[in-house]
């Protein structure tokens, strides 16, 4: 296996990765959708739409690529000269685009940004641009957020005055934060009012675990019910349930020094500030910090010395992690007498992440919104692990049946 795995998030979203036939009929169906609408005066979207894994930013990667080459290059395209831009609203995912930018002759650095900055900098110019690119558009804002230069209360909508054709990818199981908080229908209330055309990717490629396990995922993130785990749920992937975190984050260490890309990540309800100190998470023996911020240009999972941090959604959304062990934080209970569970979102702390919607939302509404956000991130983490899943839960009866369950498992495969 070692030889075969890659480890740079820069060679995973290169635009000569191979594509598959499907994604490849995708790239030139948007070229072409780009190429009918980039003479006109209204605005034209393209929607992808598909889960974690499903391949959306190799898509997009290869299709700007191709963009940029026609618009550099060549004079007989209708898209020669056209100014274009590449908008993603996630700094690490932002640092992997621009470092391949600096390695391959057509993209410029200067072509990957934010969609804020893009929205300002056209702003402070009077200008508008011919086509823009939007990796993980269910990360744009669809509230004002002044306190971060945004002072309009939609990022989408914004891009879409200011561009001529908008191509965007979107899952909406990966929305995370309520200022950022989308529905498909909400999505579509937007794109639909221009030209569109929308298409779904629905084949897995990140984990190698079979269907039946990512079932299990979300049905448990969906249903918030706990199921048996699936009979084929260690076939061909290293899935494991663990009682004690410690012994998981040795095992995850074993992992990364075998093959590298290996980490511990967690979700809301540890203390979290952004003071830029250090704050832990602690469960029995096992102490780590988490949530750190990364100010450097590498993405956090490929900073060696993040073996010994925990990480959080906001250093791996996006990102596939060989060997993932992930920690089920204070929030997320096992209702005693059932297999149901539970969110009590007054354990959050991540204020930043939940922060009221009046627009949106009464207070009811909103506490099941948290609920729902706080299990989105939790499907996340639980698609990271391209080899292996490990889980360990701090609630001690969650804990508890997880385990018992696992054990069950394990003793069926050994018989």
């Amino acid at each position: 296996m070692q030889n075969t795995i890659i480890n740079s998030a820069t060679e995973k979203l290169s635009p000569f990765k191979t594509l598959t036939a499907e994604q490849e009929n995708l790239v030139n169906d948007i070229l072409s959708f780009t190429t009918k609408h980039i003479k006109q005066d209204y605005p034209a979207i393209f929607t992808v739409y598909g889960d974690a894994g499903t391949g959306k930013s190799v898509v997009l990667a290869h299709l700007f690529n191709e963009i940029q080459v026609a618009a550099r290059t060549k004079e007989d395209s209708p898209l020669y000269q056209t100014t274009n831009y590449f908008v993603v609203n996630h700094p690490e995912i932002l640092k992997v685009y621009k470092e391949i930018a600096g390695d391959l002759p057509h993209l410029y650095k200067k072509d990957f940004t934010r969609p804020t900055s893009l929205i300002n900098q056209l702003d402070k110019k009077d200008e508008t641009v011919d086509v823009v690119v939007i990796d993980e558009a269910h990360l744009l804002l669809s509230r004002s957020d002044p306190y971060n230069n945004f002072t309009y209360n939609n990022q989408l909508v914004e891009l879409i005055k200011r561009a001529k054709v908008v191509i965007l990818v979107f899952d909406q199981y990966q929305v995370l934060r309520t200022k950022t908080f989308w529905t498909n229908k909400q999505l579509e209330k937007i794109t639909h009012q221009c030209p569109h055309e929308d298409y779904h990717l629905t084949h897995q490629f990140r984990v190698n675990a079979s269907d039946d396990l990512l079932n299990w995922f979300n049905y448990f993130t969906d249903e918030e019910e706990i199921l048996p785990f699936p009979e084929d749920a260690r076939h061909n992937y290293d899935f494991r349930i663990f009682d004690d975190a410690e012994k998981m984050r040795q095992e995850i260490v074993k992992r990364n020094n075998e093959v590298g890309l290996s980490r511990i990540l967690s979700t809301t309800g540890y203390p979290s500030t952004l003071d830029g100190g250090k704050h832990y998470i602690t469960e029995g023996k096992f102490k780590m910090p988490w949530d750190q911020y990364n100010y450097t240009s590498k993405p956090w999972a490929e900073i060696p010395e993040t073996i010994n941090e925990v990480g959080s959604i906001y250093t791996c959304q996006g990102f596939d992690l060989n060997y993932t062990g992930i920690i089920l934080s204070p929030p997320i209970t096992q209702i005693p007498g059932t297999n149901k569970l539970k969110v009590d979102p007054s354990k959050f702390t991540d204020i930043e992440a939940f922060k009221k919607r009046k627009d949106l939302f009464n207070d009811q509404e909103l506490n099941e919104a948290k609920k729902r956000l706080f299990m989105n991130m939790i499907n996340v983490l639980l698609k990271r692990g391209v080899y292996g899943t490990y889980i360990y839960a701090h609630d001690p009866l969650l804990r508890q049946t997880l385990y018992q369950n696992y054990q069950k498992l394990i003793s069926k495969h050994n018989r």
